[in-house]
């Protein structure tokens, strides 16, 4: 099952690649199509998370009310989530469901035998001898991570701050180590990311403003 996937994956970056002639165009392709595919799923991710984020003050209170009493605690957790239509497995089971397909693009640019040059990469299969891949999938992993943060989260410390500065950097310094393909592919994943977080954060913030209204 796990091969197939990959097979496909590596299938489609081949179609893409032979179709328009260049390989790195066919990665910078099939990325965005794969991407395409998921928004669905990542704008239900989002919209639970932001769902989660507004009830953040009642969940405080609950825990102050409660703090003695667990089971009372989860019982009013629950009956809140119900109350307001979150379900919070909707946070996590997007990315459960996008993650074997990301692992699985990994495994096939790591494989694929790409065998030529792409703008000033000289071999899609080494890594980017100027760095300016791994310099852009970090700036790229730095700015959609900052987006996704929770509005008024202080991204300074704890795990935010780990999210937002950790990350990019071990993005960019695994980029310098693996294939530029690798690299190509997640800086167009992240850029795609951070274009789709836009689009999504507008239309959460307008969907809110509506409610507002109406209520």
């Amino acid at each position: 099952m796990w091969q197939a996937l990959v097979e496909l994956v590596s299938s489609g970056i081949e179609f893409f690649g032979e179709s328009l002639g260049s390989y790195g165009m066919g990665i910078i392709l099939f990325t965005v199509v794969i991407r395409l595919i998921l928004v669905p799923l990542t704008f239900s991710q989002n919209r639970a998370t932001a769902k989660m984020q507004k009830l953040n003050p009642e969940m405080e209170k609950l825990k102050k009310k409660y703090k003695d009493d667990q089971q009372r605690l989860n019982e009013e957790t629950v009956k809140l989530w119900k109350e307001h239509g979150v379900n919070p497995a909707m946070g996590c089971l997007p990315m459960l469901v996008q993650m074997p397909v990301i692992i699985a693009m990994f495994t096939a640019l790591r494989e694929f035998e790409f065998g030529e040059a792409f703008l000033w990469l000289p071999d899609l299969t080494q890594p980017d001898p100027l760095f300016v891949l791994p310099v852009l999938a970090a700036v790229s992993t730095f700015i959609q991570t900052k987006l996704s943060m929770s509005q008024g989260a202080d991204s300074s410390g704890g795990s935010q701050a780990i999210m937002a500065y950790g990350m990019p950097v071990f993005i960019g310094y695994i980029s310098t180590q693996f294939p530029s393909g690798l690299a190509l592919y997640w800086t167009v994943t992240n850029i795609f990311g951070v274009v789709q977080q836009y689009v999504v954060n507008a239309l959460l913030s307008s969907e809110g403003e509506q409610e507002g209204e109406s209520g």
